[in-house]
């Protein structure tokens, strides 16, 4: 459903799906097929509250650039030391993933293309947010951020920072994404090489100056 909403971004040689390991991975790769456009991952992480992981306050992606929601900071009184350690911390995780995943090829160029940035959901949108600061940073020719689900102000605050924004689904109340899948088990590393292994280079990248 999400690549018929992408239509008009089928067979174009600018185009590249970035999807958010792991999860964002089988819904890129299902959108990368249909469009026929290059594939492969941009590797953020979240930024958890220590002892309860689960509470993001913020995100780190590849290179150091992260993000932080002040209020969550204050509000679980986290030191700046504390942050300095989880962010070393993930990323080392942000260096193996990469390692593993592309099996020492580079990151594919973005300047001067289409980036289609997808991920499986947005609940609080930390990671998809430190995502386009860095996809930004290549200096693509247009950003698009296309998701099955999302949290409606998390979809809202989003779209303030992209070209286009495409989320089937913005239910309330939200919950958590795995609500509004019937399946939702739990993306591998193996499964993630597996995916983008299996899918094809159909173009030449592009870099505009």
């Amino acid at each position: 459903m999400l690549a018929e909403r992408l239509g008009a971004y089928a067979n174009r040689p600018d185009v590249i799906v970035l999807a958010l390991p792991r999860g964002g991975v089988p819904v890129g790769h299902a959108i990368a097929e249909r469009l026929q456009a290059d594939l492969d991952v941009i590797v953020v992480r979240k930024l958890g509250v220590p002892s309860h992981e689960e509470l993001a306050m913020g995100a780190v992606a590849s290179g150091g650039l992260r993000i932080l929601n002040r209020d969550i900071v204050a509000l679980a009184r986290i030191d700046d030391a504390m942050i300095d350690k989880i962010v070393r911390a993930e990323l080392q995780e942000i260096a193996r993933r990469e390692a593993r995943y592309r099996r020492g090829a580079p990151a594919p160029p973005l300047r001067g293309r289409t980036v289609i940035i997808v991920d499986d959901g947005l609940a609080t949108g930390s990671t998809m947010m430190v995502a386009v600061q860095a996809v930004r940073s290549e200096h693509p020719q247009r950003i698009v951020i296309a998701v099955p689900v999302a949290a409606s102000d998390s979809r809202d605050e989003l779209a303030e920072l992209v070209d286009e924004m495409i989320c089937l689904y913005t239910p309330d109340p939200f919950r958590a994404v795995s609500v509004w899948y019937e399946q939702f088990d739990q993306t591998s590393d193996d499964e993630v090489i597996d995916l983008l292994s299996g899918a094809p280079s159909h173009h030449a990248p592009l870099d505009r100056q």
